[in-house]
């Protein structure tokens, strides 16, 4: 029996089940689901389908090659359904689905939160809505213009007196701080030459929250009081001011507060977030930072950085431009991922102590009027490098 067959009979039972009337629960409520955040449906009455009874030996066996096969979207969604028939399915799913940083794959959610492959760029692209205010990341499926992609984040801009915030959020339909999908936010200073990269939930390493303010009456949407709105600051991106007014492409720094340095040297490793805390509202009161008025973390805590905040962390930069003679322009190697000249465009490289790292880490540039590419690779992750690529729409008049 082929694998495409295999994947239709559990369709068609799946189809027959749900007819029949037997309970339906979103995989959501479980921390899983496919890379736009979208519920897929798992089945409790499936336990007592031939599917659930199979072998242990076969089921991993048939789950391999379906894994190994389905290496690309659209087809990868079969993996997630493979994970949604029942409990069974769903643990072995979990095992073989590696981490982007070994697979290179994106699979679940979770994988935006994980550092991206090891030698090799992850390639995306960002549509801008500007009457919306609006931003979608996909991930490309192909090399062509007209590649629609797979969706996997979106960011909405909040103008406020003060600074710019960007909530982010694996729903497009529902880009808010009080809705369940919300994963963090950038907020930038008054001139817009500041940026913090905030997360919702603590990295693996484990972060210190910042004070936030609740909404208040009157405000826009009131925050869930089952969906936590924390933050942790992640990242600070810095624009330098260009006083002089000399021409030349934007020059930025990013201070990775929750990547430690020595993550890019032989055997390193950055932290790595396993599960969404979004998917165990239950277990909110157990935990000090939900009940704290301040929403800050002890340091003296089990899991504190403390011994994280001691090492180096790592830093990124502008990688130096060439000045080319007979176009009259500043130029990178986008390797024709760009097409497009505009001031927004830059690749970041890695600052260490014994110099800078030749890897671009990420890597950001112009191809439409509202289409532009952007391409990861450890240790950032797509939240973090689309974060970062956010802070480059702003206008800065003093960094131009």
């Amino acid at each position: 029996m082929s694998f495409k067959s295999i994947i239709q009979d559990m369709k068609g039972e799946l189809g027959s089940i749900s007819r029949k009337g037997f309970g339906l629960r979103s995989r959501s409520q479980r921390g899983m689901g496919d890379c736009n955040g979208s519920a897929v449906i798992a089945v409790d009455g499936l336990k007592q389908s031939s599917w659930a009874n199979m072998p242990p030996e076969l089921l991993r066996d048939v789950l391999m090659r379906i894994e190994a096969s389905e290496c690309a979207w659209p087809d990868r969604k079969n993996v997630v359904s493979c994970g949604g028939v029942c409990r069974n399915w769903r643990d072995i799913i979990k095992e073989l689905v590696k981490n982007p940083e070994f697979s290179g794959k994106l699979t679940f959610p979770i994988s935006l939160k994980q550092p991206g492959a090891r030698g090799s760029l992850i390639q995306c692209f960002i549509k801008r809505n500007r009457s919306a205010q609006t931003y979608h990341l996909y991930l490309s499926l192909n090399q062509a213009s007209n590649d629609d992609g797979k969706f996997l984040l979106a960011a909405k801009k909040y103008r406020r007196a003060t600074c710019t915030d960007y909530i982010i959020s694996l729903n497009a339909e529902d880009v808010s701080k009080g809705s369940s999908t919300y994963i963090g936010k950038l907020r930038s200073n008054f001139l817009g030459t500041k940026f913090t990269v905030y997360d919702a939930q603590p990295s693996e390493g484990g972060a210190l929250a910042t004070k936030y303010r609740t909404f208040k009456p009157g405000s826009m949407k009131r925050v869930s009081p089952r969906v936590p709105a924390g933050n942790y600051p992640v990242s600070n991106i810095s624009y330098e001011l260009n006083v002089l007014g000399s021409r030349g492409p934007r020059r930025m720094q990013c201070v990775m507060n929750a990547i430690p340095e020595s993550a890019m040297g032989p055997g390193g490793t950055a932290p790595t977030q396993t599960e969404f805390l979004l998917n165990h509202v239950d277990s909110f009161s157990s935990l000090p930072f939900f009940r704290s008025k301040s929403a800050r973390i002890d340091n003296s805590q089990p899991g504190s950085s403390l011994a994280a905040q001691k090492e180096s962390m790592l830093i990124l930069k502008n990688k130096a431009p060439r000045w080319h003679e007979q176009l009259q322009c500043w130029c990178l190697n986008f390797n024709g991922r760009v097409t497009v000249a505009s001031v927004k465009n830059f690749q970041l490289v890695a600052s260490l102590e014994n110099g800078e790292h030749d890897n671009v880490i990420i890597q950001f540039g112009k191809v439409g009027k509202h289409t532009f590419t952007m391409d990861y690779q450890y240790p950032l992750s797509a939240f973090q490098a689309f974060a970062i690529c956010l802070s480059s729409f702003d206008t800065k008049i003093a960094c131009e």
